[in-house]
C-alpha cells in the first residue's frame, strides 16, 4: 500500500486495503495468504467467477494464434461470431448489429454517437442517480456528483436529467414520466432529443429497479417523439438478473443496449447492440478503436456464453437471488437500520438508514459495515446516491455453502457495528 500511494494517483480509489495474489471462483487470497469470500465480483465483472477454467483455456488457445490486428485493419472470425451471438440474444423482433469495444464508458459514448448520427439530433436525457462511466460525456450523463463529477466540469452540452422512479423515496412512475415531459417543456423540444438512456436496474445509484410499467411508458414516449431508447446494461447484463439482458423481463425492446463487465469473465471487452438501420448510421471509419473487440476478449466472451449454457447460470441467478433476498429480508426483520432489501435476480442490495427512516441515510454505518466485513474475510461494496446501500455481486458460480458462509460474515459484521454504535 505504501508503494501504491507513492506511485498511483490518489484519484484512483480503493475500497479495501487488500492486494490479491490468487483468485478462484468466489474466493481470493491476498499477498499475505489470507482468504476472502468475494461478494463484489470485480464490480459485477465476474459472474462466472475468478479464473473459470473454460474461459482461461479459451484465452490460452487464442494466445497461440494471434493477440491483435486491429479489427478495422485485418478482421478475425471471433469478432463476427460474438456479434452474431449477441444479435441473437438481444430482445426485439428486428434485425440487429453489434459493435465491439473495450470498456463500458466507450460503449455508452458510442451509443450516443450512433443515436445522434441516426436521428440528426443532439439532445440526450438520462436519469438522476444513474451511472454511465467516467469519461467526460458519460460523466455528463451520470446523475451523481460526488465523487465522479467533482472538479471535472464543464460537461458536454444538451444533456438533461429526469427523475428515476423510486417508490421508497417518494418518486412514482407518473412523476418520473412527468419529469421527462417537463424537460420537453422547459429545456429542449422533444424533436431535438436523440436518445433517452436508462439503466433497467441502477447500479452505482443503489440497485433501484425500474418497473416494467415505467420502461413500457418510457418506450411509448420515445416512440411518440421519434427518440431512440438506449438501455445501459453494463452492470445488469450477462445474466446477472436471471435473463441475459434485464430488459427481457420488462417486455420492452430498446433501440440499443450497451454491455460490458461480465460479458467476458474478467477480460476487457464491451458492446453496443441495436437495430441494424440505427447501427449502420455512422459512415465507415466513424466507429471502432485500436483495441476494440480484442481477439482475447472475444475468445473469453464466447467461452462465457458456453459456460452459461453448460452450467445453466441464468437459472442459477434466479435461485441465488432468491437465497440472498430471503436471508437479507430476515436480517432486516431483526434490524430496523435496514430500510429496504431489493434487486433483480442475483443483483441484490440492502439500504441502511438511521432507524430505518429513509430521510436519514446512514452512510457511516455502511462504510463501517464494509470495513468490518473485510476484517472478517468478506469483500463487500457500497453504492447509492448517499453511499448507504450495500450491494452483493457474488459470482453466480459460487456454491450455496460459500454464499451462506459469506452471509454469516455479513450478519456478524453488522451485529458488531451496531453494538459499537450503541
Amino acid at each position: 500500500m505504501a508503494r501504491r500511494r507513492t506511485a498511483v494517483p490518489r484519484g484512483v480509489g480503493q475500497s479495501h486495503e487488500v492486494f490479491i495474489a490468487r483468485g478462484e471462483n468466489a474466493e481470493v487470497w491476498d499477498v499475505e495468504g489470507r482468504r476472502y469470500i468475494d461478494f463484489a465480483g470485480g464490480i459485477a465483472v465476474l459472474n462466472t467467477g475468478h479464473c473459470h477454467p473454460e474461459i482461461i483455456a479459451a484465452v490460452k488457445a487464442q494466445l497461440d494464434n494471434y493477440t491483435h490486428t486491429c479489427f478495422q485493419v485485418v478482421a478475425y472470425e471471433p469478432y463476427v461470431e460474438l456479434a452474431e451471438r449477441i444479435n441473437a440474444l438481444a430482445p426485439g423482433n428486428f434485425d440487429k448489429k453489434t459493435l465491439l469495444l473495450s470498456s463500458g464508458s466507450e460503449a455508452v459514448e458510442n451509443a450516443i454517437k450512433i443515436a445522434r448520427a441516426y436521428t440528426q439530433r443532439s439532445g440526450v436525457i438520462a436519469f438522476t442517480s444513474g451511472y454511465h462511466g467516467r469519461t467526460l460525456l458519460t460523466l455528463g450523463l451520470t446523475g451523481k456528483v460526488a465523487p465522479y463529477k467533482t472538479g471535472f466540469g464543464p460537461f458536454p452540452a444538451e444533456i438533461f436529467h429526469a427523475q428515476f422512479p423510486n417508490a421508497l423515496h417518494g418518486v412514482s412512475v407518473d412523476e418520473a414520466i412527468a419529469s421527462v415531459e417537463s424537460i420537453f417543456k422547459n429545456d429542449i423540444e422533444a424533436n431535438r432529443v436523440a436518445a433517452i438512456i436508462v439503466e433497467p436496474v441502477q447500479g452505482e445509484g443503489g440497485f433501484n429497479v425500474a418497473s416494467p410499467e415505467f420502461l413500457q411508458r418510457l418506450r411509448a414516449l420515445c416512440d411518440q417523439h421519434g427518440i431512440l431508447m438506449i438501455a445501459d446494461e453494463i452492470q445488469t447484463g450477462a445474466g446477472r438478473t436471471g435473463t441475459w439482458f434485464a430488459m427481457e423481463q420488462s417486455g420492452v425492446a430498446p433501440d440499443m443496449i450497451t454491455m460490458a463487465k461480465s460479458m467476458a469473465g474478467g477480460f476487457p471487452i464491451s458492446a453496443v447492440v441495436g437495430r441494424a438501420e440505427v447501427m449502420d448510421a455512422p459512415a465507415p471509419g466513424g466507429l471502432g478503436g485500436t483495441y476494440a473487440g480484442s481477439p482475447l476478449g472475444c475468445a473469453a466472451a464466447l467461452a462465457v456464453l458456453k459456460v452459461f449454457e453448460k452450467e445453466n447460470l441464468l437459472e442459477r441467478s434466479k435461485t441465488l437471488g432468491a437465497r440472498l433476498t430471503t436471508r437479507l429480508q430476515a436480517l432486516a426483520a431483526q434490524n430496523p437500520c435496514i430500510a429496504d432489501v431489493r434487486g433483480m435476480g442475483a443483483m441484490v442490495a440492502m439500504e441502511l438508514c438511521n432507524n430505518g427512516d429513509v430521510r436519514h441515510p446512514d452512510a457511516d454505518l455502511t462504510k463501517r459495515l464494509c470495513a468490518e466485513a473485510t476484517r472478517r474475510g468478506l469483500i463487500l461494496l457500497s453504492c447509492g446516491t448517499h453511499g448507504n446501500v450495500v450491494r452483493i455481486l457474488v459470482p453466480l458460480t459460487a456454491s450455496n455453502a460459500l454464499v451462506d458462509e459469506g452471509l454469516l460474515m455479513l450478519e456478524a459484521a453488522l451485529a458488531t457495528c451496531l453494538a459499537l454504535q450503541r
